[in-house]
């Protein structure tokens, strides 16, 4: 059974980086054929993909981030994170990581971690 569980702080000040980092346990990240994946929530709305990490280390993002986002991950720790740079109010959200398993498909996914961006 594959388990995913995100971390990382809850309040982010505007103009900030958001750091977020998903721990994979149950199945590795480099295994072939899945994408490791950060969506999020915000209030109201409904799910947005924000990016994903292929098993091959290549990285793919959603262009409404404008580029402010970066996924990395750390095989030894079977780890992948989400650094979202100069937060507004915006960005806060439900962030979710996700195992994704072929077009719009997601077959895990963590419990989800809020995080308000505030001052």
């Amino acid at each position: 059974q594959v388990q995913l569980q995100e971390s990382g702080p809850g309040l982010v000040k505007p103009s900030q980086t958001l750091s977020l980092t998903c721990t994979v346990s149950g199945g590795s990240i480099t295994s072939n054929y899945y994408g490791w994946t950060w969506i999020r929530q915000s209030p109201g709305k409904g799910l947005e993909w924000l990016g994903v990490i292929a098993t091959d280390g290549m990285t793919y993002y959603s262009p409404s981030l404008k580029s402010r986002a970066s996924i990395s991950r750390d095989t030894s720790k079977n780890q992948f994170s989400l650094q979202l740079s100069s937060v507004t109010p915006e960005d806060t959200a439900v962030y979710y990581c996700a195992r994704g398993a072929g077009w719009d498909t997601y077959d895990y996914w963590g419990q989800g971690t809020q995080v308000t961006v505030s001052s």
